[in-house]
């Protein structure tokens, strides 16, 4: 039966080491962050001392640190990988994000284990199987609505993860081999060459061009913020940002908003939900997330699971960051702008507007006068074109500096008995110690000393603590050096039992008489070293066909499966007899020597590409 209280984990990406201890700095109860090898980001890979670092920095907020080794792995690899992860223990990692299923026959220390997003979980039959090998955490698809969150929670005991803001892949995740098949870059061993993000000509079988030159498969960014506390009540209980590539700025703004936002469903609702680890940030900014690189943004597919036409889920003009909206370009002469807005600028700013032929285009702001807006280069701007920030030198300017602290309160009593001075210090996770050092008499005071007393005993601006409700003795004389010294070792007596005290979540054992939800695996299930094979066979699967980067198919297969669709995205979809437009069948999307070929399964609602 599930506990009535859940815990809920905010969860953020990190390049590195660096931004990782930012993230929790900044609220995160968990960060994720890439070993050197195997972690389906190519370009975010931190050695196993870095990790111990953000471990070591996590763990005093009981906040929780995840490596993912997410990539499909080869035969050749797996004692690589074997090896990768008894180190990855000893940094401290606390649980693995893992797509490939022969990493579970590997000899792993008992480290948990959570399914990735790539293992393109959306049906509560592969949420009851995934969670009988011994999965600890499932990460849902990003492409589920509410009510199919709700169905998989109500499968399954294990917490479910779901990702509440970032980039948007088109395909479902583990399901796009576009970019394997047309660059030779696997995006399942962290090298997508994001072909999605290209733009397009969209063309019927004659050639003839129906849409010109646009980003078709180019997806807004994840926004889940008005659907946090119904996503909450569905069953989520890791709320997941994307951006392991994203820069240290982007990850402090976007993981204090969503702290905020979640505290404040947490505050009224204790009930049901309590934070997952402890400490309280302070920041010297206004979180917003509209002020970082966004696309624009989008709630996806978590109200509907088929959205009706005019439910724009893609950026077609550009696949590059629109920012935050600013308001129409009412003058616009040579250097000179003014925008209907009302929203401050600050030089060095730079703003992004749709040029006359609907192309995007940049400039920065060399000073700003009043309502006057003069340019660093003189542009040809549409009168009445809507204008965005995306540069935002003023908060940049606070986010390069220290922009957060995060402290655990702590009580404080101190008393005198027998010779001895004695402090104790309980804190909000749960630890309380005492200490005490000689004083063999203790004096009356000749004035009031209980505000002195705090203020020793409240300097632990050098800690990780805050002083939250003090006891001390106010009739009495207490030299300061000796209250400093009992401060600091009581301080490191809470440090040590704190370390002391540690757990690390384990590994739930698999159901070795589990049935696998289906008996037959394609290439799509991403099946690329024999023990994988032996783990699905011992699951009851009888037909394996190898991964698309181990053998090519023979057959023709799709590149891309999805659920967005380009008709309903163009207003043409199929199932709407008041559809704005018609489109002929097939369709092709056409860039430079890549062409595909699209096929929308109206009856299910989703779309897939093949090549040519």
């Amino acid at each position: 039966m599930k506990s009535k209280v859940r815990d809920i984990e905010l969860l953020a990406p990190a390049r590195n080491a660096d931004i990782a201890i930012e993230a929790i700095k900044h609220g995160a109860d968990a960060v994720y962050l890439g070993p050197s090898s195997f972690g389906a980001r190519a370009m975010a890979g931190n050695s196993t001392a870095d990790i111990a670092r953000v471990a070591d920095f996590a763990h005093q907020f009981g906040a929780r640190v995840y490596a993912t080794v997410n990539t499909i792995v080869y035969d050749h690899e797996l004692p690589q990988v074997e090896a990768l992860i008894g180190d990855l223990y000893r940094a401290g990692v606390d649980a693995l994000i893992v797509q490939d299923m022969g990493i579970l026959r590997l000899d792993l220390p008992p480290i948990a284990l959570h399914a990735s997003t790539q293992c393109d979980l959306r049906t509560p039959a592969k949420a009851r199987f995934l969670e009988s090998l011994g999965f600890s955490q499932l990460v849902m698809a990003r492409e589920l609505t509410l009510q199919e969150i709700s169905d998989i929670h109500a499968a399954v005991k294990v917490p479910l993860e779901a990702f509440v803001h970032g980039a948007l892949c088109v395909s479902y995740s583990g399901r796009c081999q576009a970019s394997q098949c047309l660059k030779g870059r696997s995006a399942n061993r962290g090298e997508c060459a994001q072909v999605c993000r290209l733009a397009y000509d969209l063309e019927d079988a004659a050639g003839h061009k129906l849409v010109q030159g646009k980003h078709l498969l180019s997806l807004r960014d994840f926004n889940a913020q008005p659907e946090l506390s119904q996503m909450l009540a569905s069953g989520v209980s890791s709320l997941k940002i994307e951006g392991r590539l994203k820069d240290m700025s982007y990850v402090k703004n976007v993981v204090a908003y969503y702290r905020q936002e979640l505290d404040k469903i947490i505050n009224v609702h204790p009930d049901q939900y309590r934070r997952s680890s402890a400490g309280t940030s302070s920041y010297t900014f206004t979180p917003d997330v509209s002020r970082s690189f966004n696309r624009s943004f989008t709630s996806y597919f978590l109200q509907e699971r088929r959205p009706a036409n005019g439910h724009t889920m893609a950026s077609i003009d550009t696949p590059k960051s629109m920012g935050q909206p600013l308001g129409k370009i009412i003058h616009a002469h040579g250097k000179q702008l003014r925008i209907a807005t009302q929203v401050p600028l600050h030089n060095g700013d730079g703003i992004s507007y749709l040029d006359a032929r609907g192309e995007y285009c940049g400039v920065r702001v060399n000073r700003v006068e009043g309502h006057d807006i003069y340019l660093k280069d003189a542009v040809a701007v549409p009168r009445g074109a809507m204008a965005y920030r995306t540069l935002d030198k003023a908060l940049d300017d606070v986010l390069a500096k220290p922009s957060a602290e995060r402290r655990i309160a702590v009580d404080a009593r101190l008393w005198w008995t027998g010779g001895k001075l004695c402090l104790e210090l309980s804190d909000e996770r749960g630890n309380r110690v005492v200490h005490s050092v000689p004083l063999p008499s203790l004096d009356a005071a000749n004035s009031p000393q209980g505000e002195r007393q705090q203020a020793v005993l409240s300097k632990l601006g050098n800690t990780i603590y805050s002083l939250n409700h003090c006891t001390v003795l106010p009739g009495k004389f207490i030299p300061s050096s000796l209250l400093t010294r009992l401060r600091r070792e009581t301080v490191a007596l809470l440090d040590r039992a704190h370390k002391a005290t540690l757990s690390r979540p384990v590994r739930r054992p698999e159901d070795r008489d589990a049935q696998c939800y289906t008996t037959i695996l394609t290439y799509a299930d991403n099946v690329a070293n024999h023990l994988a094979a032996q783990l699905y066979r011992d699951h009851g699967v009888t037909q394996i066909e190898p991964a698309l980067e181990v053998k090519q198919p023979e057959r023709d297969v799709p590149v891309m499966h999805t659920r967005y669709c380009l008709r309903r995205e163009l207003g043409a979809c199929r199932r709407d007899p008041k559809a704005a437009r018609q489109l002929p069948d097939p369709l092709y999307l056409h860039s430079g020597t890549t062409r595909l070929r699209v096929e929308c399964d109206c009856q299910h609602c989703e779309m897939r590409l093949f090549l040519g």
